[in-house]
């Protein structure tokens, strides 16, 4: 009898024992498969697995400083490739675009208000001296600042900007003005006053490196200098005035005849008589 109650003892010690171990195995082996699940579903250990957080968006305190931001290389490579100063450029597109928010810079991607002429292209209708005009419209914003480089070296009333530096952004502010590119009697300082507040000049400075001078006032002045034509003003007296030619006076100016109007800007070279 003892003997038959010590063989049922040890055979409930083993049932136990052999149990316990099914269970454990049986935990490890279901946390084995989470753990493989984890990996395969991510593709990554699920005890170093990492989340990322979303990149900060750029704040801009105005549209104009986006607009700056977003433009800046286009005219740094338009004035590599044509020698107008990125500064003027974008003073220009800042004002004329309404810092890229008015309707033809956002409909049509054109920010100079360049009209069709001989355009073949797609074209966009919009309320302007007249009613109605024809304005190019454009796949990609940096085509319009194309067509402006080319609409300004292309004219050869444009042509007396380019014998400016391209440190001197109000020679070429008040030179554009000078030969019709606006009407507005305030265009000039309107630009010089955008490149000013938000010193767009550093992005002439660096595309022009080493050989950047700093904008001297006082010497740019002496360099150059306008005349508004009064009523009976011819070109040989404003020449005579100045002590210089006709022929001089139209090729500053990019003129072809010697037809003046009251009003118009003409620069001419100082010297030493004026």
């Amino acid at each position: 009898m003892k003997r038959i109650i010590i063989v049922f003892c040890v055979a409930a010690f083993f049932f136990s024992c052999k149990s316990k171990k099914a269970i454990v195995t049986k935990k490890r082996t279901e946390r084995t498969e989470r753990a493989e699940r984890v990996e395969e579903n991510t593709g990554t250990p699920a005890e170093t697995q990492t989340i990322e957080t979303p990149t900060t968006a750029k704040v801009y305190a105005n549209n104009t400083e986006r607009y700056i931001d977003e433009y800046k290389d286009v005219a740094q490579n338009e004035m590599r490739l044509y020698g107008i100063p990125a500064s003027i450029t974008l003073a220009q597109g800042i004002l004329e675009s309404g810092s890229g928010m008015g309707r033809l810079s956002v409909e049509a991607n054109n920010h100079f208000g360049i009209k069709c002429h001989e355009w073949t292209g797609a074209r966009i209708y919009h309320d302007d001296d007249k009613d109605q005009e024809c304005f190019r419209k454009y796949k990609d914003a940096k085509y319009s600042f194309r067509d402006h480089s080319l609409f300004l070296t292309e004219r050869k009333r444009y042509s007396p900007l380019f014998s400016l530096k391209k440190e001197d952004y109000k020679g070429w502010a008040k030179g554009l003005k000078a030969a019709g590119y606006a009407t507005d009697r305030k265009y000039p300082d309107k630009l010089i006053s955008l490149i000013e507040r938000y010193n767009l000049h550093e992005y002439d400075m660096a595309v022009l490196g080493n050989s950047y001078t700093p904008y001297q006032p006082e010497v740019a002045e002496n360099q150059r200098t306008t005349y508004t034509v009064s009523k009976g003003d011819t070109l040989y007296s404003i020449s005579k005035r100045y002590d210089t030619t006709v022929e001089e006076l139209q090729n500053l100016n990019g003129l072809t005849g010697t037809t003046l109007s009251i009003g118009q800007i003409l620069l001419v070279k100082p010297t030493s008589k004026n």
